[in-house]
């Protein structure tokens, strides 16, 4: 028989991701605060819905958790109808949100309570990874459960890997997204520089993504960057509670990160262009400001 699970979150991440568990034959319960969104799940896949988040995992062997934010996460695991209420002995809960790794601590010690296991499981690929089944998936917990989770994990992951004890997956993210940000704004600061040195951007990165200052942000967003187009991709607002979580886990652990300070007060400047919800890419929509203001 097909394993059970449930997925709490349908969001621009977890509706593909709910919806790949599906197409490899496990039997997925739905749950999401806007039950409309549930329902045109269940009419373009295969499974059940969920009214409460209790009721989603009551039967469940894995349940998949992927939402916003800290609080987010707490009101669906904790709530009087939530996770916690309904979860039986023996299942694993898998928290895809990118989350503090005091939280993922925390979840681990009250699932554990619950006679359940816990991996924190945040997710790098943004939307287009997820609707192509291609997320790379940090996990943290121990081997054994890890090994529960893996198989259905991989049916929307390319890259699924274990990285040390609960939380250790949420410290890898920080590292992705320390990575992220600095990469975006040398890309940002290079398609700006090539402009207004009169070269034809394009060409320029034709050439120069054949060698060394390749990416994937440079062959997936120079040209939206250069049109101007940001309303898609990973919010600019989700970036900067990814950067605060790494930002506070420098202090605690006494790691400098200038260039991680710097660009998430660069982010601050797009938010006030307007672009809380634009694509992280938006640093060069910054440039381009600083620009017309000089002139």
């Amino acid at each position: 028989m097909a394993k059970k699970v449930a997925f709490l979150g349908l969001g621009v991440m977890g509706y593909p991701m709910a919806g790949w568990l599906s197409r490899n034959d496990y039997q997925v319960t739905v749950y999401n605060r806007t039950i409309a969104v549930a329902e045109r799940w269940c009419q373009q896949y295969s499974g059940g819905l969920a009214s409460t988040a209790s009721t989603a995992v009551v039967d469940a062997d894995i349940i998949f958790l992927c939402v916003g934010n800290d609080q987010d996460v707490q009101e669906v695991v904790f709530a009087q109808q939530g996770i916690l209420a309904g979860i039986k002995s023996g299942a694993v809960l898998v928290d895809h949100t990118t989350t503090s790794a005091d939280l993922a601590k925390r979840l681990a010690v009250a699932a554990n309570a619950k006679g359940c296991a816990f991996i924190d499981a945040p997710v790098s690929g943004g939307q287009q990874g997820a609707e192509n089944g291609q997320l790379t998936v940090m996990c943290g917990g121990s081997a054994d459960d890890f090994a529960q989770v893996e198989p259905a994990i991989a049916s929307f992951a390319k890259a699924v890997q274990l990285m040390g004890p609960v939380g250790s997956g949420q410290l890898c993210k920080m590292v992705n997204q320390i990575c992220i940000a600095g990469l975006l704004q040398g890309l940002a600061e290079g398609l700006n520089f090539a402009e207004n040195a009169g070269l034809d951007a394009r060409q320029v990165i034709e050439v120069i993504s054949k060698g060394a200052a390749q990416s994937w942000q440079m062959e997936n967003r120079y040209k939206t960057m250069l049109a101007g187009e940001y309303e898609h991709g990973f919010a600019v607002q989700w970036m900067r509670k990814d950067l605060a979580f790494a930002l506070q886990e420098a202090e605690n652990n006494c790691s400098l990160l200038p260039v991680t300070k710097l660009v998430d007060n660069y982010y601050a400047e797009v938010q006030d262009l307007g672009g809380n919800r634009w694509d992280t890419s938006s640093l060069l929509a910054r440039l381009k400001s600083k620009r017309e203001t000089k002139g």
